[in-house]
């Protein structure tokens, strides 16, 4: 190994498209399907590693998002205040069609804080609104008659109670 300490030293990621992405390793460490590529070699890891699932728009705002929370972690003082504001902001950034495409990125890439904080924002998309709004979001066509569901409907009108709607 060179003699570069292990967070200077960089890996290589290489999307769907073929983009090339530099990334410190303290970076890469946090994406455990690349870690796996890290922990596997015994010397530095000099080619690509390849990530056929994961497009670049998606791999950038990933990695966007982790140097900003590993910046973040470095000032103790304003961590959480700065990271909230910056969530909400990134969050905010995102229609549904792109939320839904960095979740299937960072799910396939296993990077759980950013998993669990893009699933938490979807949960609070789809709160309280309508059955319709849910199915439209995850793009899930309805098979039921319509007497079907208007029975569901009155055997659960509880679940109906405080619905937004659309």
């Amino acid at each position: 190994m060179s003699g570069i300490s292990d967070t200077e030293r960089m890996i290589t990621l290489k999307t769907v498209e073929g983009t090339l992405f530099d990334v410190k390793s303290s970076i890469a460490k946090d994406i455990k399907t690349v870690q796996a590529f890290i922990d596997d070699s015994d010397d530095d890891v000099t080619s690509p590693i390849p990530l056929p699932n994961v497009f670049t728009r998606e791999l950038s705002r990933i990695l966007d998002y982790l140097n900003n929370h590993h910046r973040f972690r470095s000032d103790i003082e304003k961590a959480d205040e700065e990271m909230a504001r910056y969530d909400a902001e990134f969050a905010k950034s995102m229609s549904h069609e792109e939320l839904k495409a960095l979740i299937l990125a960072a799910n396939y890439l296993n990077v759980k804080d950013l998993l669990e904080f893009l699933n938490q924002t979807v949960a609070d998309v789809i709160q309280n609104k309508s059955v319709e709004f849910v199915r439209n979001f995850f793009g899930i066509e309805n098979d039921y008659t319509p007497e079907e569901e208007e029975k569901l409907r009155n055997e659960n009108e509880w679940a109906f109670n405080g619905v937004e709607q659309d």
